[in-house]
């Protein structure tokens, strides 16, 4: 790391939030931790690393605070590599707030959002991809989001990175010894070589850049839109799918005037399902905003979910409007299939929200189109989630491909191995392996407090 940390602060936080619990952890960390710990514990734990049962007091009164279980960490074998104490008090906002008190009281000050594990990382204990992973890790609404997370945290993207860096130092080393050493008979190594060299570790960052539209899914939700005629059984079917009455349901067409997301899980797929307005020519002025609601809905949806109940606009020629609107991938659904009958009609899957049949067909369908689209989430390898990294391969990528165009053109190799330090400095800023301050400041302010 070329980050260097120097903190003579110990800062102190309520790291469990302020709601109604059972439990709540105070966190303190700096080299003033010990001190606070001796006068604030009785007893204070003999050995680190163990839970020990004590009684918090009061510095000044003597006081019993709270009876609590804490645990103490040395430096550097702890979560941010300082002088660590975790307090597992009894829960509410009186308790919490009298420890944090009284840790100020004894010199530790408030930590900023992120703080804990911003210390982390300027000791060495995690990389910048890490620290990142830990806030996706907590924010995580969805198992397939916790699983990527999890295993970014556990280095999996750092070390694939660090692999890909590797890769190109290994061939700045051999542009090197080639210009440096040219008498050497070993030395000298083809322009198509070096080349082939550079393909190959671009290929490499663009296979993983690839994963970033399906981490973008993961880490958001896929947008799957019900869209079609009024009265066509979108919005019972939008409530069928969640498993709730979300959407409001009656037979008068125009019901729904505005759209309606919810987030959910169709397989191992996170989704944002939408209930839009019916799509037609309205002169109601509130209906005409909730259409064009549907339309841009529509528009921006990873799938979309066309409905039609019989009555009125055909499934076809639904679909024909979904798709002149922008709809990228369709999925045409006959509704209210319990009241219909079939006769010859095949077009889309038959669904009845109200006796559930087709629903399981439909829920496959969907999880299909997204895999089809987005390829099967694969936990074993790492999957790109944020903007910042995919940002920094494709930067990457495309030095190299500038290199790979100079070594053909003829270029000094000195002057094209410029494009491979280009292309190592973008790796090294996924994973932090250089300083930029700013950078920083805008990854841990998104953090909550005490982490």
């Amino acid at each position: 790391m070329a980050i260097e940390a120097e903190h003579s602060e110990s800062i102190v936080a309520v790291s469990t939030g302020s709601m109604r619990a059972a439990l709540a952890i105070v966190r303190l960390s700096g080299p003033r931790v010990p001190a606070i710990g001796r006068a604030l514990l009785h007893p204070f734990p003999v050995q680190p690393r163990r839970a020990t049962l004590t009684t918090a007091r009061d510095p000044d009164s003597g006081i019993a605070l709270d009876q609590l279980i804490a645990v103490r960490y040395d430096a550097p074998h702890s979560y941010t590599g300082e002088a660590m104490l975790e307090l597992s008090c009894h829960g509410g906002q009186a308790t919490s707030a009298a420890l944090l008190a009284a840790c100020l009281a004894l010199g530790a000050r408030t930590a900023q959002p992120g703080e804990f594990t911003r210390r982390a990382l300027l000791n060495g204990k995690l990389d910048l991809a890490q620290a990142e992973a830990v806030a996706d890790l907590v924010d995580a609404t969805s198992e397939p989001m916790r699983r990527v997370a999890l295993g970014a945290v556990g280095g999996g993207l750092s070390n694939h990175v660090a692999e890909l860096r590797s890769a190109i130092l290994q061939l700045e080393a051999v542009m090197a010894y080639s210009v440096d050493f040219p008498e050497e008979d070993e030395a000298e190594v083809s322009r198509e070589q070096v080349g082939v060299m550079a393909t190959e570790v671009r290929d490499r960052i663009t296979h993983l850049l690839e994963t970033a539209a399906r981490g973008s899914v993961i880490r958001d939700g896929a947008l799957v839109v019900f869209a079609g005629p009024p009265n066509a059984g979108k919005s019972s079917l939008f409530n069928a799918l969640l498993g709730q009455e979300r959407a409001i349901v009656t037979d008068i067409p125009g019901t729904t005037r505005d759209a309606i997301e919810h987030p959910c899980m169709v397989g191992n797929w996170p989704v944002r399902l939408v209930d839009t307005a019916g799509l037609r020519a309205s002169s109601d002025v509130v209906e005409r905003l909730g259409i064009e609601v549907s339309e841009r809905y529509v528009k921006d949806a990873e799938l979309c979910i066309v409905c039609s109940d019989g009555n009125g606009m055909s499934l076809r020629d639904s679909e024909v409007a979904v798709k002149n609107l922008g709809a990228v991938s369709t999925i045409a659904v006959q509704t209210k299939s319990d009241a219909r009958n079939h006769g010859t009609d095949t077009d889309g899957l038959w669904v009845s929200a109200t006796t559930g049949a087709g629903l399981p067909q439909l829920r496959t369908a969907i999880m299909r189109a997204l895999e089809a689209r987005y390829g099967a989430i694969d936990y074993e390898s790492p999957i790109i989630t944020r903007a910042r990294h995919a940002a920094m391969l494709s930067q990457a990528a495309e030095e190299l491909t500038f290199f790979s165009d100079a070594m053909r053109a003829g270029t000094t190799p000195t002057i094209a191995a410029v494009h491979l330090r280009a292309a190592v400095s973008a790796l090294e800023e996924i994973i932090g392996a250089v300083s930029v301050d700013d950078l920083l400041d805008e990854v841990f302010s998104r953090f909550c407090i005490g982490k």
